[in-house]
């Protein structure tokens, strides 16, 4: 790859003949021991190694390009790892990673066993805090600040969140608090949207420049005193000349919200020029106080096609380097996501009274059609998860239909939400959980295994995960009849090929579905392990097991008579999940045959143990907990080379 015009970088087939800066970093140390004008050339190095690996393991591309420069100068300026340095959500830390004694694994990028691709403290001292959600970074900032503090220790603490994570109401809590306790805490807002002009820009950079000068803020406070130290009208003067100071940057920048809140407001700064970046954080870094830095990036800086589209480049697969264009999957088959989106926008035609509510995520969520065909019943309410629900409970109280669609993972942020502001009230929203399970490479942050245990034991809610992308149709139509709330849980990636049904049609709630029958297992499966549990019942054929598998579709209520008739006929049960055991899908069945006395019936629950589970392909880490059809299978053989299980139990009708 070289540089050409406008700083972007092209791919050619010569290797540079430029002897690499970047393979004699191995930590922050050899950065600092480099001249002020040879970083350009790292920034360059970065923008190639992190383009090259993304383009092999997928990953967030646009974002760790837009923080190039900046992270040369956090890591030039600060001494770290004793200054700390969180960086909010974290998918833009490739570039920490690389000047932090990573770069030789660096291939291994979010692949199993390899590096993870958000901040990871096991993985380095430099990580200083576990992220992956966003708009944490501040309050664990000023935590790790006020420590500091306690424990007299000099050192610095930065906060690095981007303006999109500044829409979470946690993120200004954080900003409110610090006001108030008035540490010495440093945030630096990543502001990549360009929304200020570039002349305003350019002289607010200046400014905030040249006034963090040491000599320039040792004359003002001696000036303060000295105003102070008038009598009669001292105070008075230096309020006024405070007044003036403040009003003239409220003029002059956007930092009036941040001065409210207490905070030493400074920039914009220039956030791809390394000589204003290195000289205002080389001022900062000894000033007191909160302070913000304000700092204007480009998102997918460096490559055409990302900072042509940084939304497509956010996150993405494999691609071909050459053109961005991504590489083919092996399966054409549309997704899970995909086919939601589809289904909402019919039922929408259908329905006036259907919206769609979204927390910053209208592609990852499937809304994007949704949001061309009907404008005004759409809304993205940015990174607000607890604020999605309950505007979603407020819609509801008034007589619509919302859909809230959110990441699996990103429902955890709510729960209260949930529990207090709509299930309590019994409001009929729509909770569209994708990403339901193992997600895969972006590993223990955003694994979608824990829904069924902390929605399952809410009053009112109905919990159900469809067996394939055509049950997943039919659901959302019955959840749109359903006078309550209701969470349906589906997969990341893409559909088992099913044909779609011409007509949708409502599905009893709590019904479950027998797929085989058989007599010496029950084998009670639940969303996307519905597939690979057929599959493993057909492998037992050989062994001469046969088993009856049952699609059980719903986790709350539970098909009780279904369940209850099947459990007696069996000598052994096997429950499959994607969910961790604890408080999920099995335990749902355990509790049911507990409570209506069917005692000494053996069961087994296939899950994901008490862990978080790492990243990984979706394939490798469904094998190595067992929830393939190979893995379901082994536990069945395991199951008869154990004793015998009790006679089966005669029970009565339900």
């Amino acid at each position: 790859m070289e540089k050409i015009e406008g700083g972007l970088i092209k791919v050619r087939d010569s290797k540079p003949t430029k002897r690499r800066l970047l393979d004699t970093i191995n930590s922050p140390a050899d950065l600092k021991k480099l001249a002020l004008e040879q970083l350009p050339q790292v920034a360059q190095e970065l923008r190639q190694q992190i383009i090259g690996t993304v383009a092999q393991t997928g990953g967030h591309l646009a974002p760790n390009l837009g923080v190039v420069e900046l992270t040369i100068a956090l890591h030039y300026v600060f001494d770290t790892p004793r200054d700390k340095i969180i960086w909010d959500v974290g998918h833009q830390a490739y570039a920490h990673k690389l000047l932090t004694g990573r770069q030789k694994n660096f291939h291994t990028l979010r692949q199993f066993g390899g590096l993870s691709g958000f901040p990871k403290r096991a993985e380095s001292p430099y990580d200083s805090f576990d992220t992956g959600h966003s708009s944490t970074s501040i309050s664990a900032a000023l935590g790790m600040a006020t420590a500091k503090c306690l424990k007299k220790e000099k050192r610095r603490v930065i906060a690095v969140i981007g303006d999109g994570s500044m829409t979470a109401g946690m993120a200004f809590e954080g900003l409110n608090n610090a006001g108030d306790l008035h540490k010495d805490l440093i945030v630096i807002l990543n502001d990549n949207e360009m929304s200020i002009s570039s002349n305003v820009g350019a002289l607010s950079s200046f400014l905030s420049r040249k006034l963090t000068k040491r000599a320039l803020v040792y004359v003002k406070r001696q000036f303060e005193n000295f105003l102070k130290s008038v009598p009669g009208i001292g105070d008075d003067l230096r309020l006024l000349a405070k007044k003036s100071e403040e009003s003239f940057k409220a003029f002059l920048t956007p930092g009036m919200l941040f001065e409210a809140l207490k905070f030493n407001y400074l920039g914009p700064v220039a956030g791809h020029r390394l000589d204003h970046l290195i000289e205002t954080l080389d001022n900062v870094k000894h000033l007191s106080g909160p302070i913000l830095v304000h700092v204007l990036t480009t998102k997918g800086k460096g490559y055409e096609p990302a900072e042509c589209d940084p939304t497509s480049f956010h996150g993405l697969g494999c691609f071909n380097l050459e053109t961005g264009e991504p590489k083919k999957s092996v399966s054409a088959l549309p997704s899970y996501t995909e086919i939601f989106g589809e289904t909402l926008v019919k039922l929408a035609a259908e329905d006036q009274r259907l919206v769609a509510i979204t927390a910053a995520m209208p592609d990852g969520t499937g809304l994007v059609d949704f949001r061309l065909h009907y404008p005004q019943r759409f809304f993205d309410v940015g990174i607000c998860e607890q604020h999605a629900v309950t505007f979603a409970a407020g819609l509801a109280v008034e007589g619509l239909r919302p859909v809230v669609a959110l990441y699996s993972t990103f429902l955890q942020r709510a729960y209260d939400q949930v529990l207090h502001d709509v299930c309590l009230q019994n409001l009929p929203v729509i909770f569209a959980l994708d990403r339901g399970g193992v997600v895969g490479e972006d590993g223990e942050t955003h694994q979608g295994l824990f829904d069924l245990s902390y929605l399952r034991h809410l009053p009112n809610l109905v919990v159900c995960a469809p067996k394939d992308e055509d049950e997943l149709r039919h659901l959302l139509y019955t959840a749109l009849s359903h006078n309550g709330p209701i969470a349906i849980r589906y997969p990341r990636g893409s559909g088992v090929g099913v044909s779609l049904s011409p007509a949708l049609c409502k599905i009893p709630l709590g019904s479950a579905e027998v797929l085989t029958q058989g007599h010496d297992l029950l084998i009670l499966a639940l969303g996307a392990t519905v597939h690979p549990a057929l599959a493993a019942a057909e492998e037992l054929l050989k062994d001469n097991i046969t088993a009856t598998t049952v699609n059980t579709r719903f986790v709350k209520p539970l098909d009780q008579s279904t369940l209850l008739t099947l459990a007696a006929q069996h000598g052994r049960i096997l429950t499959v999940e994607e969910n961790v055991a604890l408080g999920g899908f099995g335990s749902a069945i355990l509790e049911l045959l507990n409570d209506h006395g069917l005692h000494g019936i053996p069961v087994k629950r296939l899950a994901i143990p008490d862990v978080f589970v790492e990243h990984g392909s979706q394939k490798i880490l469904r094998h190595k907990f067992g929830l393939d059809a190979e893995g379901i299978a082994a536990a069945a053989r395991d199951f008869f080379d154990q004793p015998a299980a009790v006679k089966k139990v005669v029970w009565g009708n339900f």
